[in-house]
Formats: C-alpha cells, sequence, structure tokens
C-alpha cells in the first residue's frame, strides 16, 4: 500500500478523518477497492517520504496532476466532500466558453479510472510523423513537429513513458513471462517478433534514482531498437557495399525451406550491428517498434488455428459469449396515457382559435421578438396577426396568377423560407397559409448554392411537389443570385418561384371575402422536415385534427391557462419551438417571446433575463441554453425565476442532459428557481409530443433516476448498475405519456415483436395528435406509420397501427418513460449496440478538452469488412499542440475501450470550423460522414485503430507440411488426378546447311558473313526526337567499325582473352559496334546503362558498383561520358581517381585489327547481363555464344524475321531481351532494326508512333515505360494525330518486353485510346523473360491471340487458380505472358517441395532451354546460389532434366485454341515474382493487387508501392492533390486493403510523387523503397502508425 513508512497518527486532524470516513464507505460497499484505494493514495501522497523506488513507480500508478481528468479539488477543498456547484464554479474559470451539455461529473471520474486502467497495461503509442510544412497551416509557432531529429524532444518524452512504463513491467515479470506470453498471445505478429528474442539475454535495467533516469530510457530504447528479429538474419541485400551485397548467410533452422523472397526480409539489425545500411535506432524503425508493442498482446479473444479451408464464407463469426446478459422479464403491456379530456370552449380548429383572439382580444400581444442585442423589436398583437393572416392568404388565393389560372389550389404545397430571427413574418406566413387551405413546408434559409445539405432539402421540397416559396424582403436579399440578378438554382432543388410576403405587398381582402375554416379534418395541415441518419430529408405530413389534437393534449400536459407568458429559444420552425410556441400558444392566448439562436451567440443570458423582466410562467429551452445561462451568470445578481411553473426540457430525452439540468437547477435555485419545475420531454418528428414531464407540486419528492449498466445496454437490456461505476448511465425520467395515447416498446429491428419488460427497444406510439405520413413516399410510410406489434409467438396484438418514434428506451416504475438514445444515433459493432451521444460525451470527459471544441465533435459509423466500425471526428483548436492532440486522441481510444468495450476504427481532428453545420449550427453528421467516405474531409490529425476494432478477420491459413506420398506420385501425366502443369514452344529444328552452321554458331562469324555476302545492306537506322535518321549502319559498315574498335582494344588495352569489359554508351549503333568489336577482340562486353548527368549522386553509384563487380579491365564510352566520368560533381560521389583504363571510341583511327578471335567451343562466355531486380538485387548472368545464338534462331522462328523485314524497337538495350533485340536479332536474321531511345520521347511524345505509321511497320517492341507515357501524353490528341494522317492499321504486333506480371488495365487503355488511328484490338501483347532466361514467352506473328482469364483472388492467396467469370466478385484479370518460345519447355513447380503441380495450382515456373544463361556471375562464383538457381532437378517425376529456376509465380492452362501444330494451346500466365510476394497471415499476396486497390481508393493517389516490415503491411502513397489531402488517404486506403484483400494496414506513410524509385523498364524497386523508409530518408508529408 501506499502509506508504507507513513506515521499515520503524525498526519493532521482533518486528513485523519477523510481516512476514517474512506474506510467507513469502504465497509459499508459505497465504493470499491480500487476506488478506495485509489482516494487513499491521493490523501497520503503528500505525507509518503520521497523515495527513489516509490517515485519511479508513480507515473504508472497514478496520473500525474497536468492529464488528470476532471479540475481535480486543491488539498484545502477535500475531494468527496466538495460541493458540485463550487466544482462548476472552478471550472468556468479555467475552461473559457465550453459546450457543457455532456458535462458530468460522475462520467469525468469513470473516464479517469478507465484511462488509469489502461495505463497500467498500455505501452506508449507511436506518434504519427508530419512533416514540417504541414504544421505551417497552424498558426501556433511553439509546437515542436515530431521530425526534427532522431529524438526530438516529443519523441524522448514518448521513450520515456515506453522505457518507464517497460522498465517497470519488467521488474515485476522476468523475461520469460514475456516472451511466453507475447508467442501464446500475439495475433498479429508472429512469435519471431516478440520483443525481447530469445537469442539475446539482455540485462534488466535496474530502477535507478530518479535523476539518471535518462539513460535507463535510452537503454530501453535501443533494447526497442535492436530487438533481433528472428526470421531475419540474412543480411540487407541492398547495401551499397559491394562485397556484401552479394554474401549469403546460412538461415537458421527456423528459415530453411522458405521462398527466397522471405529469406530477403530483413531490415532489423542483428545485434552485432557490424553491417551498414540501415541506422539501427533510425526514428522510424523505433516508432514500428513501439506500433508492434501495442499490438503485441491482442485485445479480442484469440483467432482459432486452422483455415477451414473449403469453407466459402470469409468472416470469422464470433460465438456467441455465454455471458451475454439476456433479457428475462415478462412481456411488457401496452401503457395508456390518461383520457384526453374534453372542454367545452376549444376550438372546432386552430385558425377558429386565431379568429376568435383577433376579433375579441385584438390588443393582447402574441409574440414579442427580440433584435440581437437581446432588446425586443417588435411585439405582434393578436389583432395584428389575424388581420396581417388574413391578407396574405386573400394574396395568395387572389393575386397570384389570374381569376381563371390561379397559381395556387388549396392543398398545395409551399415552402417557407424564413430565418429565425424574424418570427414575426414566419407566423403570419404560417398562419395565412392555413387560412388560405395551402400546406406550409418550413424550411431553413440556404446560404450558398453547395450548402450542407441542400440536396436533400431539394429532395424534400420534390417529394413533397412544392414549386412556391414564400420569403421576407430582407431575406430575399440575402440570398445567393446569379450574374443577372436572379436567385440561384440550390442544388438538387426543383425550379421555385419567389414570393415576398411583407405586409406592403399584401392586398386587403375585399368586404365580402371571408376564409374558410372548416372543422378540423384528417386533411394535412403542413409538413414538418425530418433527416433520416443517411441524410435524407424527408417530410412528415401531420393533419388538421392532428395539430387540434397535439394542442389539446400539449394544454392539458401542461396545463396552459390563457394569457400566460413563454418564453421560447428553440427554432420555431419544426419541433418543440413549433408545437408549444406558435400552436399551441395561440390556441391558449399566450404571449410568446421568442429568444433566437443569434441572441443566445451574443448574449447568452437573454432568456434568462426575459423570463425575469416579463415573469414568464414558461419557458422552452435545450440544455445547451441552461449551459450557457450558467456560464454566464456571474454577472447578473438580481435575477429572479420564481415565476417559473415549467421550464421545459426539450433535449430531456439525451442521457447526458442529467447533468446539465443539475447543474442548472444548482446556479439558479438561490434565484428562486424551484427543482419541480424542471420537465424534461421525449419528441419524434413521427409521433410529435411522445411524453413530458408534468410539472410537480411544491416540496413533491423528485422523481428517482435510473443507473444503469452500459454493458447491459450494449446488449439492450436495463441492469442496474452495480459492480463496475466507471460504465454506468445515469437516466432521468421524461414523466408520463401523452393524454390520449397508447404506447409500446418494440424490437429496434426485424418484425415488431414486444419487449420484455427489462429490454431495451424502439418506443412506438398510437395517438390521434402524431404525424400520419412521409409526404409522397408511401413505402417508407408504411414501415413508420403502420406498425402492428407481435407478441412472442408472432401474432398481432391488435388492430391498431402504431408509429415508430425512432426513441430508443423502456418503462420505468409508475409507467415513467425513460429514453437512452435515438435510433439514428445508433452504432451496430459486432451485434451490440452503442449510442452516438454516450460516445461523445465520453470522449469530451477526457482532459485536456483544450485540444477540440466541445460543440463541435461528429461520431457515426462506417460499414467496413462485414461490420460498422465507429468513427469519430471533431474539431480541433488552432492552438492545440500535435502533441497535446495526439496524447488527447490516444487517451479518448483507451476510454472508449475501458467504458464503452468497444474499439475506435478512426479518429480524426479537423481544423477549426470546416465541418459542414446544420442551419442551428450543429454538425451536420451525414455531410461529415460522406466526406470522410470521398477523401474530402481533410484532417489535420488522424489516427486509425483497425487492428483492435477488427475481430472477425478470416482465421490466418497454417501451412499444411507438403510430403511427397505415394498419391502424389506420377501416374502418366497426372499428379494427383491433376494434369501437371507443363508446356512447350514448338521444336527448333536441326540445322542441316554446313555454311549456316558456320554463320550460326557465333555471332561475331555471322556479322563477318553478312558483310562479305551483302554489305550493303542496312541493318540499323537510329532516329532522334523529330523522328529523322541520325545514324545508318550497313553490314560491312558495322563489321568496319568494331574492327576498328577490336584494334584500339589490342592496342591501348593491354587486355587477355576472357577479360571484361564494360561498355557505357547512350542508346544507338556506337553500342552495337562496341559490341562486336569486343566479340572480334576476345573479350568479354557487358553494357551498362551510363549516368544520367543530371541526377549523378543517385545513377553513377550503380555504374562504379557493377564496374567493380565485373572486375573490368577497361572501359569503352564516348568523349562526354568520358568527362563525366572524371569530372568533379562525379568525384563527389564515387572514386574517380581508380577507374580502369578509360578508352573513348569516338575518333578511332582506320586500323585493322591483326585476327579476329574464334571461340574455341560455342560454351565458351558471349557476355554478361546486368540488371538490378525489382527486390534490388544486381545480378549478373553468363550468356554463353550457343545460348545467344539459339535465342536468335528462337526468336526469328517465332516473329519470322529474315532479311527483308523490318521492325521497329524503343527499348533500352542495356539488359535482358531489350539488349538481345537491339544488338543481337538483327545480325542473326538480316531484318532491319529501325531504333528508337525512349529517351527521345520525352522530347517528343509521338516519335515512335509516327514511325509505325510513317515506316509501314508490322512488328515493333516497346516497354511499359514507353507504352503508358504514350497513354497519359496522347490519350487525349488522337483526334490530332489523326489528322496529321497517323496510320497504325499497318502494325500487327506490338510486344512490350517485361518481366513481370502483364499490365492489363495498361496495355488495354492503350489499344482503346489508339483505336481510332487503325491500331487493331489483337496487336497488344506482352513477352516475358528473367534473370536465369531472357527470353520464354514471345507474342509472335503465328499461334493464336494472347488469352486473358479471370482468376479468383481468394485462392490464388492460398497458391491455387480457380477461373471465375469475369466480373466476379474478388476476380483479378490475367493476360497470357506470350507464347511459349521454340525450343523453350516450362513446367509449374511447388517451390518448396520442387515437385511438379498439377494445371490448377500456382507455383514457380522452372523453365528448359538451350538459350538460358549458363550461371550467375559473382565474385566469390557463389556455387550454392548458382547450382539452385540453374542446373536444378525436380524432386520426383523427371529427376533427369536440368531446369533453371525463373523465380516467378505462375501457372499453366490448357485453352481452346489451337497453335500451329494443330494441338489445344498451352498458355503460360505470370502473376509476379516470388522475390516480391508478401506472407501475411498464412496467405500469399502479390503487391501489385494491394496496391491497385490503393490506388482506387482516392483520386490523389498517383502511385503507391507495399511491402512488409516485421509482419507490418507498410503502404506508401504518392499524393498528387494538395498536401491538405494527405490524411484524407489513411481511413480510405486502410479500408480498401480490408475490403479487399482482408488484410490490416500496419503504416500508411504519404509522399510526394515521383518518391516511389522505378527502374529502367518501369517497375517499382519496393525494396528500395523499403531501405529509405527505414533509414528515414523518404521525407513523408505524413506517417500514420495504424494501431
Amino acid at each position: 500500500m501506499a502509506d508504507r513508512g507513513v506515521d499515520l497518527s503524525a498526519l493532521p486532524k482533518e486528513v485523519r478523518d477523510q481516512l476514517a470516513e474512506l474506510d467507513l464507505e469502504l465497509s459499508e460497499g459505497d465504493i470499491t477497492q480500487k476506488g478506495y484505494e485509489k482516494k487513499r493514495a491521493k490523501l497520503l501522497a503528500s505525507y509518503i517520504p520521497q523515495l527513489p523506488k516509490a517515485e519511479l513507480s508513480l507515473p504508472d500508478v497514478q496520473p500525474s496532476p497536468s492529464h488528470s481528468a476532471n479540475p481535480s479539488p486543491s488539498p484545502e477543498a477535500p475531494g468527496p466532500s466538495t460541493s458540485s456547484a463550487s466544482r462548476h464554479h472552478r471550472a468556468h474559470r479555467s475552461g473559457g466558453a465550453r459546450d457543457e451539455r455532456y458535462r458530468s461529473d460522475i462520467h469525468t471520474e469513470a473516464v479517469q479510472a478507465a484511462l488509469a486502467k489502461h495505463r497500467e497495461e498500455k505501452m506508449a503509442l507511436p506518434m504519427p510523423t508530419k512533416r514540417r510544412s504541414y504544421f505551417v497551416q497552424s498558426p501556433i509557432d511553439n509546437c515542436t513537429p515530431p521530425d526534427t531529429s532522431s529524438a526530438s524532444e516529443d519523441e524522448g518524452s514518448l521513450r520515456r513513458k515506453a522505457a518507464l512504463s517497460a522498465v517497470l513491467a519488467q521488474t515485476l515479470q522476468s523475461p520469460d513471462y514475456w516472451i511466453n506470453r507475447s508467442v501464446q498471445s500475439s495475433s498479429t505478429s508472429s512469435s519471431a517478433s516478440s520483443t525481447l528474442s530469445h537469442g539475446e539475454p539482455k540485462t534488466q535495467p535496474q530502477p535507478q534514482p530518479q535523476p539518471q533516469l535518462q539513460p535507463g530510457a535510452s537503454v530501453l530504447a535501443d533494447v526497442l531498437a535492436h530487438t533481433r528479429i528472428e526470421n531475419s538474419v540474412p543480411p540487407d541485400v541492398t547495401s551499397s557495399t559491394p562485397q556484401e551485397r552479394g554474401s549469403r548467410v546460412d538461415l537458421p533452422p527456423a528459415v530453411r525451406g522458405m521462398s527466397r523472397g522471405q529469406s530477403r526480409s530483413s531490415m532489423l539489425d542483428t545485434a552485432d550491428g557490424k553491417r551498414k545500411g540501415v541506422p539501427v535506432s533510425s526514428r522510424v524503425s523505433t516508432k514500428i517498434q513501439q506500433l508492434l508493442n501495442t499490438l503485441k498482446r491482442p485485445k479480442r479473444p484469440p483467432l482459432s488455428e486452422y483455415f477451414l479451408d473449403d469453407s466459402e464464407e470469409i468472416v470469422e463469426v464470433p460465438r456467441p459469449d455465454p455471458n451475454t446478459p439476456k433479457p428475462e422479464g415478462r412481456q411488457i403491456i401496452p401503457v395508456k396515457g390518461e383520457p384526453l379530456g374534453v372542454v367545452s370552449n376549444w376550438p372546432p380548429a386552430l385558425q377558429a382559435a386565431l379568429a376568435r383572439w383577433g376579433a375579441t382580444q385584438a390588443k393582447s400581444p402574441a409574440l414579442t421578438a427580440l433584435d440581437i442585442t437581446g432588446k425586443p423589436l417588435y411585439t405582434l398583437t393578436y389583432g395584428k396577426l389575424w388581420s396581417r393572416s388574413l391578407k396574405l392568404a386573400y394574396t395568395l388565393l387572389n393575386k397570384l396568377g389570374t381569376k381563371t389560372e390561379p397559381v395556387l389550389q388549396t392543398g398545395d404545397r409551399v415552402a417557407l423560407v424564413y430565418p429565425n430571427s424574424d418570427p414575426g413574418m414566419f407566423w403570419v406566413a404560417f398562419y395565412g397559409c392555413l387560412l388560405a387551405e395551402v400546406i406550409p413546408v418550413p424550411i431553413e434559409v440556404p446560404l450558398s448554392r453547395q450548402d450542407a445539405g441542400s440536396q436533400q432539402i431539394g429532395f424534400l421540397l420534390g417529394s413533397c411537389g412544392v414549386s412556391l416559396a414564400l420569403t421576407s424582403e430582407v431575406c430575399l436579399k440575402g440570398l445567393p443570385k446569379t450574374q443577372n440578378g436572379e436567385i440561384v438554382q440550390f442544388k438538387g432543388w426543383p425550379r421555385m418561384k419567389w414570393v415576398v410576403t411583407d405586409t406592403k405587398y399584401l392586398t386587403k381582402p375585399s368586404k365580402d371575402w371571408q376564409p374558410h375554416i372548416p372543422t378540423a379534418n384528417t386533411d394535412t395541415a403542413y409538413i414538418e422536415y425530418k433527416a433520416s441518419k443517411e441524410g435524407t430529408v424527408m417530410g412528415v405530413a401531420v393533419s388538421k385534427i392532428a395539430m387540434l389534437t397535439h394542442c389539446q393534449a400539449l394544454t392539458q400536459a401542461c396545463n396552459y391557462c390563457e394569457g400566460e407568458t413563454l418564453v421560447n429559444v428553440l427554432d420555431c420552425k419544426k419541433d418543440m419551438g413549433l408545437w408549444h410556441g406558435v400552436l399551441t400558444s395561440v390556441m391558449n392566448r399566450i404571449h410568446t417571446i421568442t429568444v433566437p439562436y443569434a441572441v443566445m451567440k451574443a448574449c447568452p443570458m437573454s432568456w434568462v433575463q426575459r423570463v425575469h423582466i416579463h415573469k414568464a410562467r414558461v419557458a422552452l429551452v435545450k440544455c445547451r441554453d441552461l449551459h450557457w445561462a450558467m456560464m454566464a451568470h456571474k454577472d447578473q445578481k438580481d435575477i429572479n425565476l420564481s415565476s417559473i411553473r415549467m421550464l421545459i426540457v426539450a433535449d430531456g430525452a439525451n442521457p447526458w442532459s442529467v447533468s446539465s439540468c443539475d447543474a442548472f437547477l444548482n446556479v439558479f435555485q438561490s434565484h428562486g428557481l424551484r427543482p419541480e419545475v424542471i420537465c424534461p420531454c421525449a419528441t419524434s418528428p413521427e409521433a410529435l409530443t411522445v411524453a413530458i414531464r408534468r410539472p410537480g407540486a411544491r416540496g413533491a419528492p423528485l422523481p428517482a433516476r435510473a443507473i444503469l449498466s452500459m454493458g447491459g445496454l450494449s446488449h439492450g437490456v436495463i441492469r442496474v448498475n452495480t459492480e463496475d461505476k466507471n460504465s454506468a448511465l445515469t437516466v432521468q425520467d421524461v414523466g408520463h405519456i401523452m393524454p390520449g395515447a397508447l404506447m409500446c416498446i418494440v424490437k429496434p429491428d426485424g418484425p415488431p415483436q414486444l419487449c420484455k419488460t427489462d429490454e431495451i427497444g424502439e418506443i412506438v406510439i398510437n395517438s390521434r395528435a402524431g404525424g400520419t405520413m412521409y409526404y409522397g413516399l408511401p413505402g417508407v410510410t408504411k414501415n413508420t406509420f403502420e406498425v402492428i406489434p407481435v407478441n412472442q409467438a408472432g401474432a398481432p396484438i391488435g388492430e391498431i397501427p402504431f408509429a415508430r418514434t425512432g426513441l430508443l428506451g423502456f418503462v420505468g416504475p409508475g409507467s415513467l418513460v425513460f429514453v437512452v438514445g435515438k435510433i439514428e444515433g445508433l452504432l451496430m459493432v459486432s451485434g451490440r449496440r452503442h449510442n452516438a451521444d454516450d460516445l461523445v460525451a465520453t470522449a469530451l470527459a477526457v482532459e485536456p478538452v483544450k485540444t477540440v471544441y466541445r460543440g463541435r465533435i461528429a461520431v457515426f459509423s462506417v460499414t467496413v469488412f462485414y461490420d460498422e466500425r465507429i468513427v469519430i471526428v471533431a474539431e480541433q483548436r488552432p492552438d492545440a499542440s500535435e502533441e497535446d492532440s495526439f496524447q488527447w486522441m490516444s487517451r479518448v481510444l483507451q476510454a472508449i475501450d475501458g467504458i464503452h468495450q468497444v474499439g475506435l476504427y478512426c479518429l480524426a481532428l479537423v481544423q477549426a470550423n470546416t465541418l459542414p453545420k446544420t442551419p442551428l449550427g450543429g454538425i451536420h453528421i451525414c455531410e461529415t460522414k460522406q466526406s470522410f467516405l470521398d477523401g474530402n474531409l481533410h484532417p489535420c490529425n488522424i489516427l486509425m485503430c483497425p487492428h483492435t476494432c477488427v475481430t472477425n478477420m478470416p482465421k490466418p491459413r497454417q501451412k499444411q507440411p507438403v510430403d511427397v506420398g505415394p498419391a502424389s506420385m506420377l501416374v502418366g501425366n497426372l499428379v494427383a488426378g491433376k494434369r501437371i502443369a507443363q508446356a512447350m514452344g514448338r521444336e527448333l529444328g536441326v540445322v542441316e546447311d554446313q555454311d549456316l552452321i558456320r554463320k550460326h554458331q557465333f555471332l561475331s562469324e555471322a556479322l563477318q558473313w553478312r558483310a562479305q555476302t551483302d554489305p550493303d545492306h542496312v541493318l540499323y537506322i537510329l532516329l532522334n526526337s523529330k523522328g529523322v535518321p541520325v545514324c545508318t549502319a550497313t553490314c560491312a559498315q558495322l563489321h568496319k567499325r568494331a574492327e576498328k574498335i577490336t584494334a584500339t582494344l589490342i592496342e591501348r588495352g593491354g587486355l587477355n582473352t576472357g577479360d571484361n569489359v564494360v561498355l557505357l554508351y547512350p542508346p544507338g549503333i556506337d553500342l552495337i559496334a562496341a559490341f562486336y568489336g569486343c566479340l572480334y577482340a576476345g573479350v568479354i562486353p557487358v553494357t551498362v546503362r551510363p549516368p544520367h548527368p543530371q541526377n549523378l549522386a543517385a545513377t553513377l553509384p550503380t555504374v562504379r558498383m557493377i564496374i567493380d563487380v565485373s572486375k573490368a579491365a577497361c572501359i569503352l564510352t564516348t568523349q562526354p561520358l568520358m568527362r563525366i566520368l572524371r569530372s568533379r560533381e562525379a568525384a563527389a560521389s564515387v572514386n574517380v581517381k581508380t577507374w580502369p583504363t578509360i578508352i573513348d571510341t569516338d575518333d578511332l583511327p582506320r586500323k585493322r585489327p591483326p585476327q579476329i578471335y574464334k571461340p574455341p567451343t560455342a560454351e565458351m562466355l558471349a557476355y554478361l547481363d546486368f540488371s538490378v531486380s525489382t527486390t534490388g538485387m544486381l545480378t549478373g548472368v553468363k550468356m554463353s555464344h550457343a545460348a545467344i545464338s539459339t535465342l536468335c534462331r528462337s526468336i526469328k522462328l517465332q516473329c519470322e524475321l529474315y532479311s527483308s523485314r523490318q521492325i521497329a524497337i524503343c527499348l533500352d538495350p542495356y539488359c535482358g531481351l531489350g539488349f538481345v533485340l537491339w544488338c543481337l536479332s538483327s545480325v542473326y536474321s538480316g531484318h532491319q532494326s529501325i531504333l528508337i531511345p525512349p529517351l527521345e520521347l520525352e522530347t517528343s511524345l509521338p516519335v515512335w508512333l509516327s514511325t509505325l505509321s510513317q515506316y509501314k511497320i508490322r512488328d515493333t517492341f516497346c516497354s511499359y515505360s514507353v507504352m503508358e507515357l504514350c497513354t497519359k501524353g496522347l490519350g487525349t490528341q488522337s483526334e490530332m494525330l489523326k489528322a496529321r494522317g497517323l496510320n497504325l492499321s499497318c502494325v500487327r504486333s506490338c510486344v512490350v518486353v517485361a518481366e513481370e506480371r502483364p499490365r492489363l488495365a495498361l496495355s488495354q487503355s492503350f489499344s482503346k485510346l489508339f483505336k481510332d488511328l487503325g491500331l487493331s484490338p489483337r496487336a497488344v501483347s506482352t513477352a516475358f523473360g528473367s534473370r536465369v532466361n531472357l527470353a520464354i514467352g514471345l507474342q509472335g506473328t503465328s499461334g493464336p491471340d494472347p488469352s486473358t482469364v479471370y482468376v479468383d483472388m481468394k485462392s490464388l492467396r492460398h497458391d491455387r487458380v480457380r477461373l471465375v467469370e469475369k466480373g466476379a466478385p474478388q476476380s483479378l484479370p490475367l493476360m497470357e505472358s506470350g507464347t511459349i518460345l521454340p525450343g523453350v519447355r516450362v513446367i509449374i513447380v511447388n517451390p518448396e517441395t520442387r515437385g511438379p503441380l498439377g494445371d490448377s495450382h500456382l507455383g514457380e515456373i522452372w523453365v528448359n532451354s538451350p538459350h538460358s544463361a549458363s550461371g550467375y556471375y559473382t565474385i566469390y562464383g557463389e556455387e550454392s546460389l548458382q547450382a539452385d538457381h540453374f542446373n536444378t532437378k525436380l524432386s520426383f517425376g523427371d529427376p533427369q532434366t536440368l531446369w533453371s529456376r525463373t523465380g516467378y509465380l505462375g501457372f499453366i492452362k490448357r485453352t481452346e485454341l489451337l497453335d500451329a501444330s494443330g494441338d489445344r494451346h498451352d498458355a503460360l500466365f505470370v502473376v509476379g515474382s516470388l522475390d516480391e510476394t508478401l506472407e501475411l497471415r498464412g496467405l500469399r499476396y502479390h503487391p501489385i493487387d494491394i496496391e491497385t486497390s490503393v490506388s482506387r481508393a482516392h483520386r490523389s493517389i498517383a502511385e503507391s508501392a507495399v511491402f512488409t516490415w516485421t509482419n507490418l503491411l507498410v503502404v506508401v502513397a504518392e499524393l498528387s492533390g494538395s498536401e491538405q489531402e494527405a490524411l484524407d488517404l489513411v481511413p480510405l486506403v486502410t479500408n480498401v486493403v480490408l475490403e479487399e484483400h482482408h488484410l490490416i494496414v500496419g503504416v500508411v506513410v504519404i509522399v510526394d510523387p515521383g518518391v516511389i524509385p522505378i527502374n529502367s523498364r518501369g517497375e517499382k524497386q519496393r525494396m528500395h523503397l523499403r531501405d529509405s523508409f527505414l533509414a528515414d530518408q523518404l521525407d513523408p508529408i505524413y506517417v500514420a502508425y495504424n494501431m
């Protein structure tokens, strides 16, 4: 206990008394043990001797004063006995004008307790990272942005908290406990990422005395940053030091047998820290580690183990909890109101009452309106009200239109558009319409064309058939106008005719004209608008008889007398303001004083002053008005409220009204206010007044309150709260139901079954005084106004129809009605009900509220992944610092979790005054929700917590061990009953002619042979950006240029046969000549992309690396590039002194080499092909002479190339198939190649397409980047290109050269865009190659068209292929990756077991072909790696053939199409690189699929990339819009990935366009991106860590 070492007898007397009182409370059960200990600790806190140990444990045990929730009582005024009045005084002094609608001390205390509980369990949450420029919008300069350094102040404090809580946790628990716990219970993070990995026994940081706390904290931060993640021992393969790049480490047993991709997933360093690369304590990794720690212990029940494979259901269905409270009472009996009395002088219709008072009591005041300062502006007498209404009725009926064609008929609907500040005009218009027997539809004044909700008001006017609007002259002047002075057409409104009703425009009726006042009947009298939960606005029609009966019932219930005075603060256009303040008051000749909203804002005490001055008997207010008056009351000394007999609280049905009523009474009881006059009531637009508390007799005991358990309420049952005071809801009754009404409680969803007595349900009412229908909407009307309750057996209980009120509640003792919430505020999460207002109240009880505005907070739910998710949006005060906001947000999460046992999905703060407002200043929830879903909310802070609240995720899949059993042995061509997935291209055939054999054996000889036999045949034409040939090469010219280079190499290079020579050239013919020059000299060419002169720092190191790795003896290049290599700028990024010999080949002397080298065998190395893979691996492969000549022959056969053909190539010529087509193919086959360097397209986009048209090209090759440039840049210009005569009908094949899944969407949009230019939709296809084999598939001229299939994405994640129809949910379109080349065999293999797979499985593509590369070229000659990828055998089936592993996943499908030989065609589909796949929750995901979804999530996402880090999915999105949209993307990205891929995003990073690195082939470099992110080099706009 906290009082160890405290001498109790030495304490002051009052403290001892309080301790005694506490002991008594505990013994009598008035306080829980926990509350007792907490209060006791608080009392003793200042007397405990200052021990270092105790001090260390304080932050975790007791909230520090600055954060404590209610303005805590000072020691002199001890806690429990403080009167709530004095507490309120203090709150006002400190808090400024806060909307305390939801203020409740009980609640604040509950929230504190819930937070304290959390503080004991929780670790620090990582704070999101924002870019500095993001802060500029907030006007306060002193908030330190959290990205100044790796341990900026705020971070320090976060770490200190993390450190403290972790130090504490560790002193309490042994590391074994931690490890075991995190292993058993971690659902989101695998056991491998447990906080302290088993391999590192860290010493326990001992708690130290306070002064030396900092080292302890930093030690812990390091522990967090250094933690070793066991799956990831292999080094980071993307670091820039070459000797470490290729090195491999033996994998620990846990990792063996994983696919190549996972073994590379290391990012956190091993503990020794030898590797460079990512700085270990980088800020990002610390934050992610914090995030992982918050996810360590799952909040919800752990997920079950096994994935039920055949289950069609995705969602985990929660099993019913046996402890769920169930209703136990008997079925409720309908409750009857008192009979409606019959009074002899009640008028036959409301208009008759007005006629009577207008004639007999003309001088009697009817209405007093106030000006903006709260002074009376004018008083309308009953005489004036009657005469003006008559004039208006006469004008409406006789002066609009002509005698024969009047504009208005009886029963037409008319809109009333009057501001609240002018009630007199509204009264006249309303009664004028009643007298003219047209139906008034009061609506709000539209302020702008795009008003929040104006479209819905348009729907209302449309459904009611309104075409005429009445308004005042002043109001009309204020409406937005077009240029020519007409009123604008409001969004969604029907065309309106506007009529001004000021007296000077009205005509006095002729002597003989009298209005027709029939006895009240069932015709509609007026229409009151109501907004539904979805935001649609409907009109509730109230009949004349209902209007009159309602006035009579209110008169009876409220005991109104003739001539009383009433102060009305409510909106007089609808609801209580209209029913009491306009209708019932006229029936009883009451004098109404209206206090408009604008006056209340300027002078919150105005209504209290009016009551005092006019000695008003009744006041009609909302909690807000009580609160405002209380805030402002200290200036008013001499106010007397003893005249009030009834203070009607219009929103008294809101559970949070209790505290406002109590507090108001507390303050004003001394001013004559009696407790029994406070009368809360419950109303609904459909049933009008449901119940109202009748004013009590003097001194009668006040009605009791219900203290209900929130847990019970969420299950829809009434349980008096006993155990946990924190989650209690105190509700006050709203009195008895109205005279003449009948009430039941029915289940809110499903058939209207009667509830049990202890069950919460929807209140339904049968009464003559209710609405009759939603005007113009018969379907919806039936479900609301004609409900017949049924009993448990489902039989109707009678004939009489009830109307649903939309209120949730129950009947208490003495038939008192209690309301606990509204249907429209109901959030159904995982089968439990939560009330939006309750959540608002909890959020507002979290201190410090200096972060947000009290009245400006919206709670709603969005449906994501088969359940509702709760979203809270609040307006942040401009002076709130980042740190405060984040603190407040994380505490709100914890408080709501603690009190309501429900997880928040998203909490967003927006800038002040940016949420859409309702006309009376509240928040327009539906518009806010729509903005959130559309990504237009523009939050300035956001916190997503999908990990805690998404509890219905499917079970993670457990991989079953795949043993090769007898059942999977080969049976003919079947694997366990399925066709083996294999396919082959056609035969290469044998070359007989001896001469041809010589020509085909070596490309160097082919060139010599062509130079002799056909010297003037043009092989190459190089075009510039204007499409003009800048250079051509005939066979002889190319041969001579190659010879010159050979001579120079032999002379100046001092090279030996087999040395490596780097060719550094821009795309062109020089590169080709240098290549053949190297072959002639017997050295090995290595083509390298030249560095970009404007970006040397990024591009030169790669060049340097290839030169170092290939051990090049010499560099051949051009003069400009040679100058760059030796320049000062180059020296900044690499060491320029150690370049090998550089030879420029621009002006070489005409020399012939002594002899031309001929390799002894075709297996000798011809060239090295270096390329950076998408995972950031630099790999060089060895290509032999035999391989390149068979490859060229294969391409020749597939594409039917011969010397009279022309092809156009727009590709990078440095590696892969691009290099083969650019440099080798023409020399082999003799066709003419037109070369277009892709860079030229940046200067002139149409150059490639216009070349195709000009030269009538039949076959062209390009890359995806070229296709994308044309699609984006020329898409809109097809008309112009057509006019210039561009015609693509000649093109029969346009092949995209790629090493990835075909980009179907891009190919299709390219085909569609250029269809008008004659491009055949069948022309576009794709090739496929990989590192081990540069060309596996290539769509040739013969053979069937490429086929497209739709596969089920869910099956694909399980490595299975299930074909579905186009448009099926979760379907993924895939295009065939070209026809398999001649001489190539392909088989699909399980990467783990290396056994062949059936054709319904996804597996690794293995290839067997004479043109496969002969191995990797690495410095170490990494034999194991090379053997693994190049000469692999199947584990069963055909164990003799040697295969190469492509590292790509794919499948083979036999199609209905026939190939050249007449057999059915086997199509190869590439799905993605094995290295890139993400293994999450036991399933295999392909980044591109997630990225496609992400890019669709919001219009401003230009590009996205995903990767994983320690089991967290990280999404990086490039923002193309303005920075204020950055945070809109976070929830949308999280939603779309959850919906479409059933994955929870861990981190969302928003960056500028162009940050995601892309290689020359247009493929994303995700691993480079990951490195940059972890090393904190991205300069992100925002990083959100999803909790």
